[in-house]
């Protein structure tokens, strides 16, 4: 069994000034893993023919609104126009993946085949380089041997490879990302000097320009920090300081351009929509995709005339003013996505059968990874309460607005690691148990 350390530790200085002191670094078998998994991954775009784009709609599908807004980039329209049509600069999406998209698109051509590789193999890329912080951050928390069934367990898994190899969205960058922000929170408990807060704030800006809701965990995870620096009597105020200036820096371009063009300073202004979208007289919990302006004309023609800001505004109102008619059908509903975001959402299907099996896997890794959360827990290891304020915070805005498979993946590798810890934790009692029947006979 891995011992830790519950108490403070000896400041990273002090370690490090210790002759005897060798920083561990990657164990050999990445020297496989990496290039196996995404070979595998790449060869898994060939074989499922997910390098094909979607003619259909003006290949709307491939990319869906970031794609639209990466061809006016490559165009040379700028940030603008998310659905058909010219409609003007936009900040319907956060600004990176669309710029990505976009200099793939100047490159290798609009919805070619050739783009389609190459962002494909760039979401395969980052899928795999995830396994390395997910390595890093089990062997920091569980020990050597809950690190190195993680990383196998990520860089192996076709249900990770499905993610990065059928959407064209930052549903790969979004979890590396996180991953390195809680990798590097972890090391922020006894780091000394400025150089950590300083690509602490880096790295979150960078992840909030990809994806928002990465916001959601910043209050707990800077919190959690402080706490375990304060533990340890090592001061955090200057690094606060310094983190919040690098953060609000990485994403003042972003918010500058927004002003200048809005008159607001914003992150993304679809807000109104997504949340009209999962609440409404026929919700159920679920996105009803038939509101939104490229399914439905009506919808669109309103989106048109009103501009984004205006039509994200009148869709807020309308989901604002259904739930303040129908308050405990809006309660009913958010407990459903709750149960949807960790279950899986359901599929239409003409079973009389009450279970949806193809949710099964879904929900058992929810049910293990929060099991491994709350043995870690009560285990009072050091680290199970910044798991926690990750399962706790990052999912919440999903059960006011719909759930989707994929709004779980970029936490995906945090549930791993606690899923890979809380079976070997079983494998281990379980052998404990049968060899003190041996002994005793």
């Amino acid at each position: 069994m891995a011992t830790w350390n519950s108490g403070p530790s000896a400041p990273r200085e002090r370690l490090e000034k210790d002759p005897g002191f060798r920083r561990p670094g990657l164990p050999r078998f990445f020297l496989w893993l990496l290039p196996l998994s995404f070979v595998l991954q790449v060869a898994s775009i060939g074989v499922f023919h997910q390098y094909r784009t979607r003619p259909g709609n003006d290949n709307f599908e491939f990319g869906w609104e970031m794609g639209r807004i990466g061809r006016s980039i490559a165009q040379g329209q700028g940030f603008s126009s998310p659905y058909d049509g010219d409609t003007g600069p936009t900040a319907w999406e956060p600004p990176l993946y669309p710029f990505l998209i976009g200099g793939v698109f100047r490159l290798f051509g609009i919805y070619t085949l050739a783009s389609a590789w190459v962002l494909l193999g760039i979401n395969s890329l980052f899928a795999t380089l995830t396994c390395i912080p997910i390595f890093l951050i089990a062997r920091k928390t569980f020990g050597e041997r809950v690190a190195q069934w993680s990383a196998y367990a990520w860089g192996l898994n076709p249900y990770v490879w499905y993610w990065s190899i059928h959407w064209i969205w930052d549903t790969t960058f979004t979890p590396f990302i996180l991953a390195c922000v809680f990798l590097l929170a972890l090391e922020l408990q006894d780091w000394p000097g400025w150089q950590g807060w300083v690509l602490f704030g880096a790295l979150y800006g960078i992840g909030v320009l990809a994806n928002p809701t990465m916001l959601t965990f910043l209050p707990f995870c800077g919190l959690w920090i402080w706490r375990q620096r304060y533990r340890r009597s090592l001061a955090s105020l200057a690094g606060i300081v310094i983190a919040s200036v690098v953060f609000w820096t990485a994403l003042s371009p972003w918010l500058v351009r927004n002003y200048a063009v809005f008159g607001h300073f914003l992150l993304r202004d679809d807000f109104g929509l997504q949340f009209r979208l999962g609440n409404g007289p026929y919700a159920e919990g679920m996105l009803m995709p038939y509101l939104q302006p490229h399914h439905n004309k009506l919808e669109w023609e309103k989106f048109q005339q009103m501009g984004e800001l205006g039509y994200s505004e009148s869709c807020k109102q309308e989901a604002f003013s259904w739930i303040g008619a129908h308050p405990r059908r809006f309660a009913v509903i958010s407990l459903k996505r709750f149960f949807y975001y960790w279950n899986g959402v359901p599929r239409e299907s003409n079973s009389v059968s009450p279970v949806d099996f193809r949710t099964s896997a879904f929900l058992a890794t929810s049910v293990l990874a929060l099991l491994g959360l709350a043995r870690a827990v009560r285990q009072k290891r050091p680290t199970a309460w910044l798991f926690a304020g990750l399962v706790l915070t990052y999912p919440t805005v999903y059960y006011f607005v719909f759930p989707h498979a994929r709004y779980r993946h970029p936490i995906e590798p945090e549930l791993v690691i606690l899923i890979v810890f809380v079976i070997l934790e079983a494998r281990r009692r379980s052998t404990g148990a049968e060899a003190r029947e041996i002994e005793n006979g």
